[in-house]
Order: C-alpha cells, then sequence, then structure tokens
C-alpha cells in the first residue's frame, strides 16, 4: 500500500504520463493508427488523466484523515490505471489483441478504488 506521498507523487506522474501520450496519439499516432484503435488510445489515456487526478484527491484526503480507505484506494487507483490504461494504449498501439481482456480488470479494480473513496468519506470526521 502506498503512503499519502508517494500516492500523490505517483499521480502527479500518471497525469504527466496521460498528457504526454494524449500529445503523442494527436500529434503521432493519428495517422498511424486505424480510427477503432486511436479511439481505444484516447480511451486509456483519458482514463488515465482522469483517475490521476482522483488518485491526488485520494493522497490528499489521506494526509488529513487517518482513514486506510483512502491509501487503499490510491493504491488501487494507481493499479487499475496500470492495468485499465496500460493495457488498452499497448493494445491500441500493438494490436496484440489478447490485453484487450486486461481491461475489465483494471476496470474492476477502479471501481473498487471508487468504492472505497466514499467509504474514506463517509467515514471521515471534521
Amino acid at each position: 500500500m502506498l503512503t499519502a506521498r508517494q500516492a500523490c507523487i505517483t499521480a502527479a506522474v500518471f497525469g504527466a504520463i496521460g498528457v504526454g501520450l494524449g500529445a503523442f496519439a494527436s500529434h503521432y499516432l493519428a495517422d498511424m493508427l486505424t480510427d477503432s484503435h486511436l479511439n481505444t488510445f484516447k480511451t486509456g489515456t483519458s482514463y488515465l488523466q482522469l483517475h490521476a487526478v482522483v488518485m491526488l484527491l485520494a493522497g490528499l484526503c489521506a494526509f488529513k484523515w487517518t482513514d486506510r480507505r483512502f491509501l487503499l484506494a490510491a493504491t488501487g487507483f494507481g493499479l487499475g490505471m496500470f492495468v485499465f490504461s496500460g493495457s488498452l494504449t499497448i493494445l491500441a498501439v500493438t494490436g496484440i489483441s489478447w490485453l484487450g481482456a486486461l481491461a475489465p480488470v483494471g476496470g474492476l479494480i477502479l471501481i473498487t478504488s471508487w468504492l472505497l473513496l466514499a467509504a474514506g468519506f463517509w467515514r471521515a470526521t471534521n
């Protein structure tokens, strides 16, 4: 499990990677990939960017409140982004179709992380 500091740093790095991948897709991949693969790549990138922000939020909440659910959520967001976004972006570029089977696993991790975040807020006081 990540610490609050590690969660915030990891979230910032994932955010930067998301912006870089988005720019890469717009300037380089747009002419190289089919529309379907480009949409898959963009889905992976947009989920990466969104969840980087939410992971940052979870990390910041872990600084404020000691509820372990925030750290579990942040860790889950990191793992979920890696599996979901990673599998989609690599699938889009390489065409390795079995990577598509990993996306639902990453999605379930992200959903669980959202629920852990909600539980942390539910229990938070102040």
